[in-house]
């Protein structure tokens, strides 16, 4: 990666500071020219091209390694108030001291930028990533091919990385849409509940109008069926004692002697 700043400078004539720290392994800055427009010419060597160039001969000369360092870990440029700075990757073969302090380093940058040990972290994603690409600058000197490989390793488990990081973009947007439908459903429910609620309170109290109206007719009924069954009863009893006397009244006729009638 190539990056691109001010520099910092101790005094006018001391050697720049580069202005991101990392945990590759560079060489110190050269200064390429003073022109502010200049800039380090482009590599057009492609990975596969050096992958054939590191598998064609036996033996990979010291050019063609500094080639493929600078293809898989372009060289980075910055400049200051005088001066366009460039600095390359080191091809310097590692030691066992060399990945005791690489080890060391990381864990002091993780620790002093306060990476979270799980979960998602961005902190912690570039610090290892950076620890990869020395690792990978590590073996691309002692075999280049060996180098590439673990090149197309890093570049397969970024690209998965990518694949996971947009789909759980989507899935995100996909929650939150979900979300957003399910409180105006929400909304439309509880209004729906609320309708609902004053539909049954009006029935109900319809209901226990009509319940009332009928208590009052059958109260009503009762009553005028209790004075016509009294009235009727009434009616009855003077018609059974009138018809009893008449036929009293016809015993006592029939039970007269002729002579009696005659006279």
């Amino acid at each position: 990666r190539r990056a691109r700043g001010r520099s910092r400078r101790t005094n006018s004539g001391a050697m720049p500071i580069p202005p991101v720290d990392t945990l590759v392994k560079y060489e110190s800055p050269i200064m390429i020219t003073t022109t502010k427009d200049a800039r380090i010419p482009k590599n057009t060597k492609t990975k596969s091209s050096l992958a054939g160039t590191a598998a064609s001969g036996a033996t990979t000369s010291t050019k063609q390694i500094e080639d493929i360092l600078n293809a898989i870990l372009p060289p980075r440029e910055f400049q200051d108030s005088q001066a366009l700075w460039i600095q390359r990757v080191t091809s310097t073969p590692a030691t066992r001291l060399d990945v005791i302090t690489l080890q060391e380093r990381l864990d002091k940058l993780l620790q002093e930028r306060q990476a979270r040990e799980t979960g998602i972290c961005p902190v912690r994603e570039e610090l290892y990533a950076q620890c990869f690409d020395e690792l990978i600058r590590q073996v691309t000197v002692t075999c280049a091919e060996r180098g590439l490989l673990l090149l197309r390793v890093r570049d397969e488990l970024r690209m998965s990385i990518m694949a996971y990081q947009t789909l759980y973009e989507s899935s995100v947007a996909f929650g939150m849409r979900k979300a957003l439908s399910t409180e105006q459903g929400k909304d439309e429910m509880a209004t729906t509940i609320e309708t609902q609620h004053t539909l049954i309170g009006d029935l109900t109290r319809r209901e226990q109008e009509w319940r009332a109206k009928c208590e009052s007719i059958e109260l009503r009924e009762n009553e005028r069926r209790a004075r016509e069954d009294a009235k009727h009863a009434e009616e009855t009893a003077f018609l059974n004692r009138a018809n009893k006397q008449l036929k009293q009244q016809l015993d006592k006729f029939l039970q007269e002697p002729p002579s009696a009638a005659k006279k």
